[in-house]
């Protein structure tokens, strides 16, 4: 679901972005230099408690040396998300997220494989939802080293709410799904009210 569209500035308030993910909506940078809203209908979720990591990936990662860190490299995380042919990471959005990281919001998880930075994510956490903004690998087994390190972190810290905002294949490996935005909203309203702290 599209919201609105409105000139693009040199970074979003940061109170904006943050009663805009409580209200579930999100913004992009498009190709005209303008940023559009968006509140998908269905929207991409990944179940916390359900999800599940394909045998091959287990057997992958099992044999590599990989290790995750977090909010290490949060800029070069951002960048390397944005590193694609076609992408709505303008520089607006880079400038906002950096903001948005420095206020304690913004997370990059990384995975590190020989000192060289292979892949990874980064989301926004509110209470306990985790609001996935975009992944990227420079060697296989980048993103999903990261994105298996996160699943069993919010699970530790008792999140209620991974947003993935769409389901691609590549989460629906993992156990992401569609739920309705009616169903979303209400879980969204129950998990923002939560004390649950990604660090600390």
């Amino acid at each position: 679901m599209w919201i609105s569209t409105e000139p693009s500035v040199s970074a979003l308030e940061p109170r904006l972005l943050i009663s805009a993910y409580c209200n579930g909506i999100f913004p992009m940078g498009m190709e005209n230099g303008r940023l559009s809203w968006f509140s998908p209908d269905p929207r991409g979720v990944l179940p916390i408690r359900e999800y599940h990591v394909p045998r091959s990936v287990r057997a992958e990662l099992k044999k590599r040396k990989i290790e995750v860190r977090v909010n290490t490299a949060f800029g070069e995380v951002l960048r390397g998300c944005g590193q694609r042919r076609e992408t709505w990471i303008s520089k607006e959005i880079i400038h906002s997220y950096e903001l948005l990281h420095k206020l304690g919001y913004a997370h990059s998880v990384e995975a590190w494989e020989n000192e060289e930075l292979i892949g990874g994510l980064y989301g926004v956490a509110i209470g306990g939802a985790f609001f996935g903004e975009s992944m990227f690998s420079r060697r296989s087994g980048g993103s999903k080293a990261a994105l298996v390190w996160l699943m069993d972190w919010l699970k530790e810290k008792q999140f209620l709410l991974h947003d993935t905002q769409w389901t691609t294949a590549h989460l629906a490996m993992f156990g992401g799904r569609e739920i309705a935005r009616e169903e979303y909203l209400s879980v969204l309203e129950e998990a923002v009210k939560m004390s649950s702290r990604f660090l600390g």
